[in-house]
This record gives structure tokens, sequence and C-alpha cells, in this order.
């Protein structure tokens, strides 16, 4: 589970810079040394090039991403710490719609559970986790 200070930085970012510190981790978990390329990003956030360079210079200045224009970009400890748990909030969310409300179509939970798991509090996360570790030790 995190710890306050984490879930407390998260609650500061905006939403914005979630995504992208998310699909950044998501994508840098497939690949050696964990680097992304602008063009990656901007292709699986649907975006033009040049709205990622700025979100990049946004969280470059925030301490959450190394980068360097023209370049690859990775996520700093700080980013990795927010990233990870967004990734697992975003788990625990797709777990309650799959396995509890038993939605068959991952592709909308996983859609539900990314809007959502932006305005998930550490409160409601633990209580969302306890919930499920309960559930799933009964079917």
């Amino acid at each position: 589970m995190a710890n306050n200070s984490s879930e407390s930085i998260i609650s500061k970012i905006p939403e914005s810079y979630q995504r992208y510190l998310d699909e950044i981790y998501i994508i840098s978990k497939k690949k050696k040394g964990g680097w992304v390329s602008n063009k990656e990003l901007s292709e699986n956030l649907d975006v033009k090039p040049a709205s990622v360079s700025g979100m990049l210079e946004k969280l470059e200045k925030q301490g959450l991403i190394d980068w360097k224009p023209r370049r690859s970009i990775r996520l700093t400890e700080k980013g990795k710490i927010i990233a990870k748990q967004l990734n697992e909030t975003h788990e625990l969310l797709r777990d309650f719609f799959l396995k509890v409300l038993e939605i068959p179509n991952e592709e909308v939970v996983d859609n539900i559970s990314c809007e959502i798991e932006h305005h998930i509090t550490s409160h409601v996360k633990k209580k969302l986790k306890e919930f499920l570790s309960k559930y799933l030790k009964q079917i």
C-alpha cells in the first residue's frame, strides 16, 4: 500500500500530468531501460507531437521525468512513485468492474478505470482494496 506522502503528492498533480505519467509508465515497462519516445507518447495518447513536447517541459520542471528535447523520456524516482500509485489504483478499479460487477467488456472497463483513477483518494483506495480482498476470498 502506498504511503500517505505519495498519495498527497498525487492529489496535487493535475490530471493531465497524471495521464502522461501513467502512459510513460505503461510504455516504459515494456522497454529496456525504461526509455520512451515522444512519438510513442503522441501515438498512444492520440495527441500532436507539439502537445507532447509542451507537457514534457512541464513534467520535467516538476522533477517527474528526465527528458531532453528530441530524445527519449524516462520517469524520475518521484515520477515512478506517482505512476505506480496510479497504476495500482487502475488495477483495483479494473478488478472491481471485472470481478465484482462482472462487466465483460475489457475495453470499457479500462476506459472507465482510467477516468476514475485520477479522482480516488487514499481513503477510498484503501477501502476498495479491503473490499476486494474480502469479496474475492468469498468467491
